[in-house]
């Protein structure tokens, strides 16, 4: 979402990966129990118990939104929708989806799980606490675990508000789907509350500001903006979707590509085809062989000064799935590859997998620009 993810590990057949900015996160939340909330509630430990507790609670929290975003993945997958994984990030986590729930009671049960699991969670820890003596170690135990059934049934109620794409929102979604009968419509209503309740947040925040409420103000900026973006992109991300699924990539491809000769060398491929027409990736072939790639990746470590001596044959390689689809692929799922690669120029191949042609980013979005203007929708 925000940069790079990084596998953790795989639960149940999810991956659960981690966005850089939960580092960011993790640290913040860390500092503010070991230097606030615990010794508030706690009195008299050393500084490093503070840390250690904090780093427990971090942990927790940690645990908690993976048990929320599984629960809505196993529900997803209980109504056969695929999901691509668990990313936790900056302002929590995000159960991948590769499509649309497939009916208003799919999109209901997914959306409410999440909440509820975390309810159950929350209250769950709060009598285990509960049961705990308030003296000596067992005190830290139990301020520990009232703060993480707290921040449990915090997490449930936060996501119960209607607003598009937080779960309350996904539900107001599914209720105006089922009376609607029109995802789209009900998707751009959802997202309108999500866009408001952005402005809200930040609103809020800015009061804080000026109130002598700084970090506080600060974050309510931050998840508005987070939320007013998240809501508009998700519509968008549909009205995408749904334009050109069903469409066959053939239909935006170039045809007859041009190719790069095997034989010539690293310096003319450099001169004559790079930086004449500027794409990072360009088909190698001749005499009728299946077609090979060769990239700017591929010579980026050849000193320049060796480029005269060295030819492409050297540098190719034989097209995967990272750049290549087949002619009759959906345009929707060749554009998912193409965010999911960072790369945005593909072969394309067809059924015996020779090369009949090239599609580009550029080519899909295109499209998309003028189908969108020639049946413009009020309100997009």
């Amino acid at each position: 979402m925000f940069g790079r993810n990084f596998k953790l590990f795989t639960l149940f057949g999810f991956d659960v990966s981690i966005d850089l900015s939960w580092v960011f996160l993790a640290l913040l939340i860390v500092w503010s129990l070991a230097t606030g909330v615990f010794p508030h509630y706690l009195s008299g430990l050393s500084p490093q118990a503070y840390w250690w507790l904090a780093i427990a609670g971090a942990l927790g929290l940690f645990a908690s939104i993976v048990a929320h975003e599984f629960v809505h993945s196993l529900v997803a997958r209980r109504f056969g929708l695929p999901m691509e994984g668990i990313t936790l990030f900056i302002f929590g986590g995000v159960a991948k989806m590769n499509d649309e729930p497939p009916s208003p009671k799919a999109e209901f049960f997914m959306a409410i799980a999440g909440p509820l699991a975390s309810a159950a969670i929350g209250t769950g820890i709060l009598l285990i606490g509960r049961l705990v003596p308030a003296d000596g170690l067992q005190g830290a135990v139990k301020v520990l675990l009232r703060y993480l059934g707290t921040i449990n049934l915090v997490l449930a109620g936060f996501n119960l508000i209607p607003a598009f794409p937080l779960d309350g929102g996904r539900i107001l979604r599914s209720a105006l789907w089922a009376w609607k009968g029109d995802i789209r419509k009900a998707t751009r209503i959802a997202a309108a509350c999500g866009s408001v309740f952005g402005w809200v947040l930040m609103g809020m925040g800015v009061l804080n500001l000026f109130t002598g409420g700084f970090i506080g103000g600060l974050w309510y900026i931050l998840i508005g903006m987070f939320i007013h973006h998240a809501s508009d992109v998700s519509y968008r991300q549909l009205v995408v979707k749904q334009t050109l699924k069903g469409e066959p990539v053939q239909r935006f491809m170039t045809d007859h590509p041009l190719t790069v000769p095997p034989e010539i060398t690293v310096e003319r491929f450099v001169n004559d085809f790079v930086y004449r027409y500027h794409h990072k990736m360009f088909p190698v072939q001749k005499n009728g062989m299946k077609p090979s790639c060769i990239s700017t990746g591929d010579i980026r470590e050849l000193p320049r000064e060796q480029w005269p001596a060295h030819t492409i044959a050297e540098f190719m390689h034989v097209c995967s799935e990272e750049n290549t689809v087949g002619r009759n692929t959906d345009a929707v799922v060749t554009l998912s590859k193409m965010q999911k690669t960072g790369n945005s120029r593909f072969i394309v191949t067809d059924d015996k997998g020779a090369l009949c042609g090239v599609v580009t980013l550029k080519d899909l979005l295109g499209f998309l620009s003028l189908k969108l203007d020639l049946e413009k929708e009020h309100g997009l």
